[in-house]
């Protein structure tokens, strides 16, 4: 797995090899355009509404490059 990590204290920044201008995890979030649209739970990567087809390329890019489970959060 090729990626650049930052870490400290309460922060763990990771920039996937891809897209790497917009689209970031932070903590098991997934943000794309600094919007947080995903989460990291588990095994599953959580969808936190309805997006853009760019970003929901993103979302799919990180499920499949982690080996995620994409899950729609139903409110």
């Amino acid at each position: 797995m090729d990626t650049n990590l930052i870490k400290s204290e309460d922060l763990e920044l990771i920039k996937l090899p891809r897209y790497k201008q917009n689209l970031c995890l932070i903590n098991n979030n997934v943000y794309s355009y600094n919007t947080n649209v995903a989460r990291i739970k588990g095994d599953n990567l959580i969808i936190l509404g309805y997006w853009s087809p760019t970003t929901s390329k993103h979302i799919n890019y990180v499920a499949k490059y982690l080996n995620l489970k994409l899950i729609n959060n139903e409110k």
